[in-house]
């Protein structure tokens, strides 16, 4: 997914931990033949990054900012669209690869819902896997044994599955949770995520 770019291309990669590999996010963003790229391996739970940070600094008007997915940019909902309008209001394209989602401070209304609804789902997904996580070191810690996570969704997935249960009227919903490897109740909780309104 490549353009014509007019500045600078910049690229921003985080990884949680010190010791994570950096080499899937490099290699998703090699053919973008990146002019400067910003590495940060700490949590994404604020925005205070040293490199993020650095990156933001250096980043200027008619530059784009190319960045893996969402979830490595921002880990909620408010921080990522705080970063994404600082950016666009002085010039700077945002580019998602995973998501395949361009923004230029131009862009429709539809292209800001897309954003604040794959955002919600991404923080979403996160609220889910940490409390899968506690209920499997409470069982584990009980029974002695390690209880394996519980499948979820991307945010590509989450909405997919949200246009199939519209379009199917939400009948049969049963076998759309089967089909992604959910139970019912969490298949209704992103039915119901979906659902809510969003303030942009």
């Amino acid at each position: 997914m490549t353009t014509n770019y007019k500045g600078q291309v910049v690229g921003y990669i985080r990884v949680s931990t010190l010791d994570q590999n950096t080499s899937r996010q490099e290699e998703q963003l090699k053919g973008f033949h990146l002019d400067e790229t910003f590495i940060d391996k700490a949590s994404g739970k604020d925005t205070f990054r040293p490199q993020l940070q650095a990156a933001l600094k250096h980043i200027r008007k008619g530059d784009t900012f190319i960045v893996h997915s969402m979830d490595r940019l921002a880990r909620n909902l408010d921080d990522l669209r705080g970063i994404v309008k600082g950016l666009t209001d002085k010039g700077v394209t945002v580019q998602f690869v995973k998501e395949s989602m361009i923004f230029t401070g131009e862009d429709s209304p539809m292209s800001k819902l897309m954003l604040s609804v794959m955002g919600a789902f991404a923080e979403f997904e996160r609220s889910l896997i940490k409390e899968r996580q506690r209920e499997g070191i409470a069982i584990a810690k009980a029974n002695g044994v390690y209880v394996g996570r519980k499948k979820s969704l991307s945010s590509a997935q989450a909405l997919q599955m949200v246009e199939k249960d519209k379009a199917n009227q939400g009948k049969n919903r049963a076998a759309l949770a089967r089909e992604y490897g959910l139970s019912r109740e969490t298949l209704y909780q992103y039915l119901r995520l979906a659902q809510t309104p969003i303030t942009i």
